[in-house]
C-alpha cells in the first residue's frame, strides 16, 4: 500500500470518527448502536433474517432486548459510495419527521460495518404487492388510493413543509414501505439531495437513479428539481393503476413502455382497460379517470408542464376540479430496459452515456 493511499485511509477514518463525535452529541431520539448489539438483535446477520437486498447492501430484521422489532441496513463494503451514501441519509433522513417517511431510529459505525437502523415495517415493500399476481387481490383499490395519498403526502412534505427542501431522486415501488396498516413510508434517502428555499433545480454529472423512474431532463442532462420527483410520482402512480412495471413493459408485443400503453390508451379514450383486473371492477369511473389524469400530468416530458406536488395533493382530494388534458409523456415511443430478470428493480448508478433509453425517439 503506497503513501498516498495510506493517507486517503487516514483521512476518511478521521471523517469517520468526526462523524462519529456529531451522532454522539444527537437527542436521545437518535440511538448510536454498538456492533455487538446488532449482531445479536439479527442473529449474526442470519439468512433467516433477510429481509431484501437494496441497491447499497442487505437489509436484515431485528428485535433488540426491549422487544423493539427494528430493520437493519448492512452497507455492502465494496459499495464505493457507501459511507457517501450512509453519512447522507443519517444526517437527512434524522431530521425527519412525517408519518410518510420511514423513521431512522440510529445507526452503527465499526471498522468496514456501517449500518442504518430503522423502524421495521411488517408488510416489506409497495413492489411486493402491486407487482405480484398471488397478491395483488390483497391491495384492494381503496388501499391503493390510501397508498397514493400517502405517498403524495410524503413527497408534498419534503419539497415544501420540511425544514429543509429534499428532492428524493430515487421514489420507486421498492423504496415505497408499508406499515402494520398498509400505510405508505418513503424511505432510502441515501440519493437524496438538499435545497435551499431558494433554489429550485440542480445538476449533477454523475446521473443516479433506476431506470423507468427518472425524469428525461434528469437522464440526458443530469438537471434535477423537485419537478423530477414529481415524474418519478407519476410512473409510480401508473404502476399502482395498473399492476404493471415500466421497467422491461411488454404489451401485445409493441415497442413501447406503460408510459406509452397510458398514453396510446388516453388518446384512443381506453383509458379504463389500463386498470389492473383485479381493481377494476371495484372503481368508481370519475376517480379512476381522474388519477390516470394526474399521473399523465406528471410524467409529462418537459418539466414546467408537470404539476407540483401541492397541485397534486389538491386535485387528488377534490372531485370538482377540471383537470387540464395532459400532454404526451416522456420516452411514450421507447422501451425501458428491464433493470435485472428477477424484477427486484434495485438502484442502478449510471453515467450520462448509459442512461435508462435504448432508442432515440424521432426529431431528437
Amino acid at each position: 500500500m503506497d503513501d498516498k493511499t495510506n493517507d486517503q485511509a487516514a483521512m476518511n477514518r478521521l471523517e469517520e470518527d468526526a462523524f462519529v463525535s456529531r451522532l454522539e452529541d444527537k437527542s436521545s431520539e437518535f440511538t448510536l448502536f454498538d456492533f455487538s448489539e446488532i449482531l445479536h438483535a439479527t442473529h449474526n446477520f442470519s439468512k433467516e433474517n433477510l429481509l431484501g437486498q437494496g441497491g447499497f447492501g442487505p437489509v436484515y430484521k431485528g428485535q433488540l432486548p426491549d422487544g423493539v422489532e427494528i430493520a437493519v441496513k448492512r452497507l455492502a463494503s465494496h459499495s464505493g459510495q457507501g459511507f457517501t451514501e450512509f453519512k447522507n441519509e443519517v444526517e437527512l433522513i434524522a431530521k425527519l419527521q412525517h408519518n410518510n417517511l420511514v423513521k431512522l431510529t440510529g445507526c452503527c459505525i465499526e471498522g468496514e460495518e456501517k449500518l442504518l437502523v430503522y423502524e421495521y415495517l411488517p408488510n416489506k415493500s409497495l413492489d411486493f404487492f402491486i407487482f405480484d399476481v398471488s397478491r395483488t387481490t390483497l391491495v384492494d383499490w381503496n388501499k391503493r388510493c390510501v397508498i397514493i395519498e400517502g405517498i403524495a403526502q410524503g413527497l408534498l412534505y419534503l419539497h415544501k413543509h420540511s425544514r429543509l427542501r429534499i428532492i428524493h431522486r430515487d421514489l420507486k415501488a421498492s423504496n415505497i414501505l408499508l406499515d402494520q396498516g398498509m400505510n405508505p413510508k418513503i424511505s432510502d434517502f441515501g440519493l437524496a439531495k438538499i435545497f435551499s428555499s431558494n433554489d429550485t433545480q440542480g445538476s449533477t454529472k454523475r446521473v443516479v437513479g433506476t431506470y423507468g423512474y427518472m425524469a428525461p431532463e434528469y437522464a440526458s442532462e443530469g438537471i434535477y428539481s423537485i419537478k423530477s420527483d414529481v415524474f418519478s410520482f407519476g410512473v409510480l402512480l401508473l404502476e399502482i393503476l395498473s399492476g404493471q412495471r415500466n421497467s422491461g413493459f411488454h404489451q401485445h408485443e409493441d415497442f413501447l413502455n406503460l408510459l406509452g400503453y397510458s398514453w396510446q390508451l388516453w388518446e384512443g379514450g381506453r383509458c379504463f382497460e389500463l386498470l389492473e383486473a383485479s381493481i377494476a371492477k371495484e372503481i368508481h369511473a370519475a376517480e379512476a379517470r381522474r388519477y390516470i389524469n394526474i399521473a399523465l400530468m406528471c410524467v409529462q416530458e418537459h418539466a414546467d408542464d408537470r404539476p407540483t406536488m401541492s397541485n397534486v395533493v389538491a386535485m387528488l382530494n377534490s372531485e370538482s376540479v377540471i383537470l387540464p388534458e395532459p400532454k404526451h409523456p416522456a420516452y411514450f415511443s421507447l422501451r425501458v430496459s428491464k433493470v435485472d430478470e428477477s424484477g427486484n428493480n434495485d438502484l442502478t448508478v449510471c453515467s450520462n452515456n448509459e442512461v435508462t433509453i435504448t432508442e432515440e425517439p424521432d426529431g431528437r
